[in-house]
């Protein structure tokens, strides 16, 4: 008697062996197209990795990719960035996490750059005008979408309520430095934490691996690389680079321009800004347009928005908005002279992006092996908890800062900009409602300021 089956179907069958050892050559080549093509923000890059490294090449399992990104996000700096260079320097050492750090900001670095001079030699032909016109309502969309993402994050009870709503009181009525509040919220964590603990912990993270892709080169269970176990002699050795190499060119810097030159402040202000980047790009760009716009005056408050609208355009960390805030202030003050404006803008702009790119390295570098072991203790991520829900606070200022400026460009004295509120409104409905992406987004805005420019001037 024969019975008859029915298939079955199963999950495709995972390979059975790891990957070959891959080659620095191979990882090198990896990590330079990941420069070009890591768009969508911190999501976007952390998803592309994810599928490039864990599913396609089997490079990192699931845990270990999970592990290293839930440390760097304890991490000031870019979260994304900060990945690729430590799982660059879990694979090939030192060398390693140098060159894919590297080259996730080299690229947007070099096409941010030929936009920025793009933007101050033809900024005002009506081409480019118009598109900056559609770009502008679409940013402020953006960071308030920025704050409502983190919001629903952080903001998990009515203390994490509380601190959000004091800083941005702090900031908005009281112009408040920023490190001033990221200070007074982690001191918030820190002591409130021991009251009542359950209040501050961090909920959430990134969850478990649940999917299997086989074997993979960095697995679960194999152990940690000689090189990324904790040694003394190796953190001193690397916090005595980074700081030597900080050092030694800060020194250049005064040497050459003085320590009131344009070049030494921006070196000395973006370390901080570097320091202070909890949260993302979106939670430091206040403190960037404290000291870039009202105290130095690299550039203006317009100028600063459209620098943001052509970084969410470009690869890489959102962050590296700052090497655009960098070249519009080196070409301004002229910091080589009238007869080397782009060659003076471009050097400023590779100045602020070193300083504020350099801590990350010295973060993962030094710190993997030292602060890995802390991920998940109270004392340790109830700090970040209370300065994450302060950051809600700031980003809401911020877009109310955007809002003002591109609603009211002459003021609240002059006209309201109404087609600029129905581009921002539909802006937001796109980002709210129907979960568009940020470079559809940004093209659609682009395309529609461009046509109310050059077809429709009069309405403007």
């Amino acid at each position: 008697m024969s019975t008859a089956t029915t298939p079955i179907a199963e999950e495709p069958t995972a390979p059975a062996a790891a990957p070959a050892a891959v080659s620095f050559a191979e990882a090198f080549r990896f990590w330079l197209k990941l420069g070009f093509i890591s768009f969508g923000g911190p999501a976007g890059q952390i998803a592309i990795m994810h599928t490039e490294l864990v599913e396609r090449r089997r490079w990192i399992s699931e845990q270990r990719f999970l592990h290293a990104l839930n440390y760097c996000m304890l991490l000031p700096g870019p979260e994304a960035q900060q990945l690729a260079t430590y799982i660059g320097w879990l694979m090939h050492r030192t060398w390693g996490g140098i060159v894919a750090g590297a080259l996730f900001v080299l690229p947007s670095l070099f096409i941010l750059i030929a936009l920025s001079w793009i933007y101050l030699r033809f900024g005002d032909v009506p081409l480019v005008a118009g598109i900056f016109f559609g770009l502008k309502p679409a940013v402020t969309a953006l960071v308030l979408h920025a704050a409502h993402r983190i919001g629903t994050r952080a903001l998990k009870n009515r203390w994490m309520w509380g601190i959000a709503a004091g800083s941005f009181t702090a900031i908005f009525a009281f112009d408040t430095p920023f490190p001033a509040i990221v200070l007074a919220a982690g001191l918030v964590g820190h002591f409130g934490a021991r009251r009542w603990p359950q209040v501050f912990a961090l909920g959430g993270g990134h969850g478990s691996a649940k999917a299997s892709y086989g074997p993979a080169l960095i697995d679960d269970d194999t152990p940690t690389p000689r090189h990324a176990r904790l040694s003394r002699r190796h953190l001193a050795k690397v916090l005595a680079a980074g700081f030597g190499l900080w050092l030694l060119v800060m020194a250049a810097l005064v040497a050459a321009n003085g320590l009131q030159g344009t070049l030494t402040q921006m070196g000395w202000f973006f370390t901080k800004a570097a320091l202070l980047t909890f949260g993302g790009a979106y939670a430091v760009l206040p403190y960037v347009y404290q000291g870039a716009v009202e105290t130095h005056q690299w550039l203006s408050g317009p100028q600063m928005i459209d620098g943001l609208a052509l970084g969410e355009t470009t690869p890489g960390p959102l962050i590296i908005v700052v090497a655009f805030v960098g070249f519009v202030g080196g070409w301004l003050k002229q910091v080589l002279g009238p007869e080397a404006l782009f060659v003076g803008g471009a050097l400023a702009a590779t100045v602020v992006t070193f300083f504020t790119f350099l801590p990350s390295f010295v973060f993962i570098l030094a710190g993997g092996p030292l602060v890995e072991a802390t991920h998940g203790k109270l004392g340790f991520t109830a700090p970040l908890s209370a300065i994450t829900a302060a950051v809600v606070g700031v980003i809401l200022n911020l877009a109310m800062f955007f809002a003002y400026h591109v609603l009211w460009p002459q003021g609240f004295g002059g006209r309201f900009d109404l087609l600029s509120a129905v581009i921002c409104l539909a802006a937001a409905v796109a980002l709210f409602r129907f979960k568009v992406g940020v470079i559809p987004l940004l093209g659609a805005c682009a395309a529609a300021g461009l046509v109310i420019t050059l077809f429709a001037p009069a309405l403007r």
